[in-house]
């Protein structure tokens, strides 16, 4: 049977980078001129979730000024994976062929993002990987890594996957794989969204290849990330591992 993927010398076709963005006034005009100083090529979608600073306001002005931008204003903050999976439908509803995640605080380097494009040329799915050998963080206390590091392998083992860095949120996916998926049938809206989409493709069968990136902690800002935030991934993990498990043992069962 053959694929109708596209193959390693395919052409990578259109592609945009969505960016979500709750209170990213201050690094929001600096990611995307970096962005687009160092790829002219790629496109950008920003997703708004109604931040009160004027972070949306600062994106229409970008917008504006550039026929490469686009905003997205929702009404409400959704949630990290529901203004992904808002990004992705709009994309994928206007043909773009390459699909990708982004921060708007500098810790994925725009200069960095011709590797994972190179990547994806034999892959459906690339993760640019801060704990893989060359990869690496910058700025972030001990603990912070200590976390990461853990939840990952805690990621790996429960839920069975290779990646070394399923919760990295600096990735290109070819469409082809977002329609593979189902976005519609995706239901995590937090930052555990992450590990969901590469656990589903990785299910699925898709090739995931990861590629070592330098990740910088935020100068500006505040982060996100907090420990409400990391336990509600863990509690969604840990349900998707017992799920699994038990589907394994009552399948196992039945066929004996």
């Amino acid at each position: 049977m053959t694929s109708d993927r596209p193959g390693p010398s395919s052409p990578l076709g259109r592609v945009v980078m969505v960016v979500p963005t709750y209170d990213e006034a201050d690094n929001l005009a600096w990611i995307v001129g970096r962005l687009r100083t160092a790829r002219p090529d790629v496109h950008i979608l920003v997703v708004d979730d109604n931040s009160p600073d004027g972070t949306g306001k600062i994106a229409d002005e970008l917008a504006a000024a550039d026929d490469a931008v686009r905003v997205l204003h929702r009404t409400e903050k959704g949630g990290l994976g529901a203004a992904y999976k808002h990004g992705f439908r709009v994309a994928l509803d206007e043909g773009y062929d390459v699909i990708g995640e982004m921060d708007a605080d500098g810790s994925h380097q725009p200069e960095q993002l011709h590797l994972l494009l190179d990547a994806l040329r034999d892959a459906d799915l690339v993760i640019g990987s801060r704990w893989i050998p060359g990869g690496s963080v910058v700025n972030w206390p001990f603990r912070r890594e200590l976390l990461s590091r853990g939840g990952n392998f805690y990621v790996r083992t429960l839920l069975g996957v290779s990646v070394r860095d399923a919760t990295a949120g600096y990735r290109l996916f070819r469409r082809t794989a977002l329609e593979t998926i189902d976005l519609a049938s995706v239901e995590s809206t937090g930052y555990v969204f992450q590990t969901d989409m590469v656990t589903r493709c990785l299910r699925l069968g898709l090739r995931v290849r990861e590629v070592p990136i330098e990740f910088v902690e935020r100068v500006r800002g505040d982060s996100k990330m907090n420990g409400q935030v990391a336990l509600e991934s863990l509690r969604r993990v840990t349900a998707w591992g017992v799920r699994e498990r038990w589907q394994q043992v009552t399948a196992r069962d039945g066929r004996r």
